[in-house]
């Protein structure tokens, strides 16, 4: 019997040039063959343009249990570069624990701030790794950690990370034309620090087999090797896989673990399986599954909440990045949120209501939002009444393919990208995907969502106790069936129910029970 692996995925992010594939080389101890910058365009430009895995292996700490055992932190090196978020997005939702890399001379910069959104919304621990220390002077180096160490625990105070550790490194002391003989610093602390860190991560065997695919090549007379991070589901020999891109199911010939064969992996684990052959240049990256799994869809309607950082409003009709696995398309959105009278209605998570009826929103709700500044003159208290929950129906330019339930994100990708603002506008979860391309006339009109329109006119004369004729609310070709039942509430208090058309101009009978 092997000696049990557990693996832990540790995204390493951070602003560009922060140092974060030195800080991956100092840890790992096994490259993977996506790992260290080895495509040569991120050689040349000296930047990492894709996502880089490598492992460091260590003793399993005490705190996983009993036994021999190793801990296997799988290092996902994302790319800093802001063209590149879309990269990060898709390898953040496979990250257990976080390393926001911080350049110690240079503090939170504008990438830092995306990186650490991103790992509030997909990660649920972080370590910040201040780098490049040994570019402090010796005699002020300790003071200057400690003052850059309490802005960060201030930075964080109101994120999920507070109180989060702050360890100080230096990955490749002299920098990168430096000789490797230079000894990194405070690595072994990160270590440890790291390996306190770690946590069981909830896997689940069980399920459709879901696989993230980032690297793809051919080895002559073996086949196709896709290498991955499993989503969901396991995967075994002789299994068929779907590869949805390209509509072929494939054969599973063999796999690999960082150079060592295995015969199952599930969910969590990174993974190279090798297939039948076929051309590796028709998929860079995507997703592979259980055959008929995955949905190509068209449109999706999602629960939503705005990213707090994102300046301005949300409207609809706008235009976003939408991020749905390993792709990102344009899509418009159209809010919309529960009637005013269900607005404090608790959440449900993970399913949507089609028998209910929905309120049109012109943008997203929120505490600084237009529409909120009205309701507050309305509302005389002050207090802006917010749905706890709201939704958008997202129309994709091209259809994507995505599992249900999946991690959705709106950006506007399209900012100035040394602009200092938070790109990230919302993320939600995706509840209902619609497969049929012709969906505005199959789907759509299954989602009731109204839009409340006003009109004021006159009360003519009171009939009796119980009735009145109004008038100057329809013009004398209306035809006043179609509003007949619908609510008006008089000047003086009463609410009353339109009966009916009274006489040929227009006028009509209004009932107060």
């Amino acid at each position: 019997m092997a000696a049990r692996v557990l693996n832990v995925n540790v995204g390493v992010l951070g602003h560009i040039d922060s140092g974060k594939t030195a800080l991956a080389r100092a840890l790992s101890t096994t490259g993977s063959t996506a790992a260290f910058d080895r495509a040569p365009q991120s050689r040349a430009r000296g930047i990492t343009l894709d996502l880089g895995f490598s492992c460091l292996r260590t003793a399993l700490p005490p705190q996983l249990g009993p036994g021999p055992g190793e801990l296997q932190f799988t290092l996902v090196d994302c790319p800093g570069h802001a063209s590149l978020i879309r990269t990060i997005i898709g390898g953040a939702q496979i990250i257990d624990l976080m390393m926001l890399v911080i350049d110690v001379t240079k503090g939170m910069q504008t990438q830092s701030a995306e990186c650490l959104v991103i790992g509030q919304i997909a990660c649920q621990k972080m370590v910040v790794v201040l780098n490049k220390i040994d570019l402090l002077p010796e005699g002020k180096r300790q003071s200057a950690i400690e003052k850059m160490t309490k802005k960060m625990q201030k930075t964080l105070e109101n994120t999920k990370f507070s109180g989060c550790p702050v360890v100080a490194v230096a990955a490749k002391p002299g920098g990168p034309e430096a000789p490797d003989s230079e000894n990194p610093l405070g690595v072994h602390e990160l270590i440890e620090v790291l390996k306190s860190q770690a946590y069981l991560p909830s896997r689940d065997p069980s399920g459709h087999f879901l696989m993230a695919v980032d690297h793809c090549f051919s080895i002559k007379g073996q086949g196709t090797v896709m290498t991955g991070t499993i989503l969901s589901g396991s995967v075994s020999l002789g299994d068929n896989v779907e590869i949805p891109a390209l509509k072929v199911t494939k054969r599973v010939k063999s796999m690999q673990m960082f150079h060592t064969p295995v015969s199952y992996a599930m969910q969590g684990d990174r993974v190279g399986v090798c297939v039948t052959q076929f051309d590796p240049k028709l998929l860079e990256r995507g997703l592979i599954c259980t055959p008929g799994s995955l949905h190509t869809i068209h449109a999706a309607i999602i629960s939503l909440k705005k990213i707090q950082y994102f300046r301005g409003a949300l409207l609809t009709k706008a235009k976003f990045h939408i991020t749905v696995g390993h792709e990102t398309v344009m899509g418009k959105v159209m809010f919309f949120s529960p009637a005013p009278a269900n607005f404090s209605e608790e959440i449900q998570e993970n399913i949507f209501d089609f028998e209910k009826d929905y309120l049109y929103q012109e943008e997203y709700l929120f505490k600084d939002s237009v529409s909120s500044e009205e309701n507050k003159e309305n509302d005389q208290a002050g207090e802006v009444q917010l749905p706890k929950q709201q939704w958008a129906l997202l129309e994709f330019e091209k259809p994507v393919t995505c599992p249900k339930l999946c991690l959705v994100i709106g950006s506007k990708l399209d900012t100035d990208i040394h602009a200092n603002t938070c790109r990230l506008a919302f993320h939600g979860v995706l509840l209902q995907g619609m497969e049929d391309k012709n969906y505005a006339e199959t789907f759509l009109p299954k989602l009731k969502v109204y839009k409340q329109k006003h009109k004021e006119g006159q009360v003519e004369r009171v009939m009796d106790d119980y009735s009145v004729i109004g008038r100057s609310l329809f013009k004398k070709e209306t035809n006043i069936q179609i509003f007949v039942g619908l609510k008006v509430k008089l000047s003086t208090g009463e609410d009353g129910i339109i009966d009916g058309g009274f006489g040929q101009s227009g006028k009509f009978k209004i009932r107060i029970p």
